[in-house]
Formats: C-alpha cells, sequence, structure tokens
C-alpha cells in the first residue's frame, strides 16, 4: 500500500485505484479480438464476367422492344394490342429465336395478382427470353 508524505505529522493511506488488473484484463480481450477477427471474415463467391476475344461490336439499330401490359383483370396487350393468354408462349418463342432479341418490357397494374405476373415471367423464361425488364407507365397510374 502506497503511503503519501503530507504536511501532516502522520502517514495516512493513499485512496488511489489500482489500474493494474484493469489493463491486464483489457490487453487479454485485446489479443483475443485480434486473434478471432481475421476467423469472422469470409470471402463471398462472386461470378464475374470474363473477357471475350471475339467481342462482337453493338448492333447500331437494336430491334423494337415488346410492350407486354397486364391490366388489373389479368388480360395481356402485346404492343397495346390484346392478346389471348395462350398465345403468349408462342409469340414469345418466335421473338426469342430471333438473332438479336428484343427486349421485353413488362408494365403492370398494381391491382393485378400476383400469380398472373409469376406465370407470364414463367412463360418468358420458357420461351428462353433473356431481356426481361419491368416498366412503369406514369401516365396510367
Amino acid at each position: 500500500m502506497a503511503f503519501s508524505t503530507g504536511s501532516s505529522g502522520g502517514s495516512a493511506p493513499m485512496a488511489d485505484m489500482n489500474v493494474t488488473p484493469l489493463v491486464d484484463v483489457m490487453l487479454v480481450l485485446l489479443i483475443i479480438f485480434m486473434v478471432t477477427a481475421p476467423a469472422m471474415t469470409f470471402q463471398i463467391q462472386i461470378d464475374l464476367p470474363q473477357p471475350v476475344k471475339d467481342l462482337k461490336p453493338p448492333e447500331r439499330d437494336p430491334p423494337e422492344p415488346i410492350r407486354l401490359k397486364i391490366d388489373a383483370g389479368g388480360q395481356l396487350f402485346w404492343n397495346d394490342m390484346p392478346m389471348p393468354r395462350n398465345a403468349l408462349g408462342p409469340s414469345l418463342m418466335i421473338e426469342a429465336a430471333r438473332d438479336v432479341q428484343p427486349t421485353l418490357e413488362l408494365d403492370t397494374s398494381p391491382e393485378v395478382q400476383y400469380q398472373v405476373l409469376t406465370e407470364v415471367l414463367a412463360e418468358a423464361k420458357n420461351a428462353n427470353m433473356k431481356k426481361i425488364g419491368f416498366v412503369e407507365d406514369s401516365n396510367q397510374y
């Protein structure tokens, strides 16, 4: 225990806190965190595009996109023309077989049932459509 050499004739004990055990605990925790921090990191696997030697120049005149609208009742409109649901698959297969596929732009009403949208997306996938996008017509809503 440390003693103070104050002006009084007697020696009184000092009331200071001993920080040595606190520093020891902090150093042990620091070492534990330094050892475990690299173990907590992990690699994320990402498939990056690879460079191609025979890169074709982009086509100057891409085909017009196909605007497929789905209204609240589930009715389909192919470029603003009504289309029966059973004609969608063959029409998409014809478009997918072209040399340069057009973009399929899906425009859905906010009230359309989710099942109708998933059926249309499944038809597009089964027809091997590669370019599918979602658009919103600001005038409609």
